[in-house]
């Protein structure tokens, strides 16, 4: 079996902007508050960290300032993945200089390469770093789909350890297990499959949810691996009205916001994205507050 990066609840983190940049005194904060709360893992410039509108240099600055805080208490996964191989590689082996423990790389968009492709991208990429690798399969973002068999291929490569499923297809979810067993690490992508996919053979969760209740996310996890399968279950269906409500608009829309409303500063996002609206703020608060949050 590989090594796997962890078991349980790793947060897509948000990044909390200002209007000048990145707001690091309440990163710290975020980073500490999911640490005391019992989070698993860190994903670190993932989607909901909205790394396709920050720069190079602050990619780099928020990677490198997340390694120092977190101080090895849980693994820091940073995204670096793209749509230009080489400039993957770059960010890949840059976040290894610094000290995370693995990476989540997205298939590369826009381009719509065949699968084929996909497994020359990501044998260039992982023979270029050692750290261990966590696939990012998100079609309905990227316009391309991992197929199972393509799993099977990457699979084969020593650091390719994991997947991040967010297609929302449990059959395929199904099928990747099957195939790869434990040379493939899944984790979900979507709040509302973590039972599902754990029910598979699924080692935890990539969650939005968490960032802004990690220890319940994390308990879903344990009940679940632990073999309380049935609390797991109830507390999936419990958290089903709030995570509607964090994904009426595209994600991090709603959970920047619901964080600025449980007492972070977390700033607004960046265009293209746009502030929640009127409508799904109050439908959000609602949600908060049945959740007693």
């Amino acid at each position: 079996m590989k090594k796997v990066i962890f078991k349980g609840c790793g947060t897509a983190l948000v990044t909390p902007f200002t209007n000048d940049g990145i707001n690091f005194e309440e990163l710290r904060k975020l980073i500490e508050f999911q640490i005391l709360e019992g989070v698993d893992s860190l994903i670190i410039c993932g989607t909901t960290g909205e790394s396709s509108t920050m720069s190079l240099e602050e990619k780099k600055s928020v990677i490198d300032f997340s390694v120092k805080v977190a101080n090895k208490r849980v693994p820091i996964i940073a995204g670096t993945g793209g749509n230009n191989t080489k400039d993957v590689i770059s960010m890949s082996k840059y976040a290894e200089s610094v000290g995370v423990d693995g990476l989540l790389i997205v298939t590369p968009y826009y381009n719509k390469t065949t699968q084929a492709g996909l497994i020359k991208h990501y044998t260039e990429i992982a023979q270029n770093v050692k750290l261990p690798i966590i696939l990012y399969n998100v079609p309905s973002r990227t316009g391309i789909n991992i197929e199972p068999q393509t799993c099977i291929e990457l699979a084969k490569i020593p650091n390719i350890v994991g997947i991040k499923e967010a297609s929302g297809n449990i059959s395929q979810v199904a099928k990747i297990s099957h195939l790869c067993q434990d040379e493939l690490a899944i984790y979900s992508g979507n709040d509302e499959q973590i039972v599902p996919i754990l029910s598979l053979g699924g080692l935890g969760v990539i969650s939005v949810l968490s960032n802004i209740h990690p220890k319940f996310v994390h308990n879903i996890v344990t009940d679940y691996l632990s073999g309380n399968w049935q609390k797991a279950c109830a507390s999936q269906l419990y958290a089903i009205p709030l995570i509607d409500a964090l994904f009426t608009e595209v994600n991090p829309i709603p959970v920047k916001y619901a964080m600025n409303k449980i007492g972070f500063n977390c700033g607004i996002p960046r265009l293209p994205l746009v502030e929640l609206t009127e409508k799904n703020k109050e439908k959000l608060d609602t949600a908060l507050k049945n959740f007693e949050l």
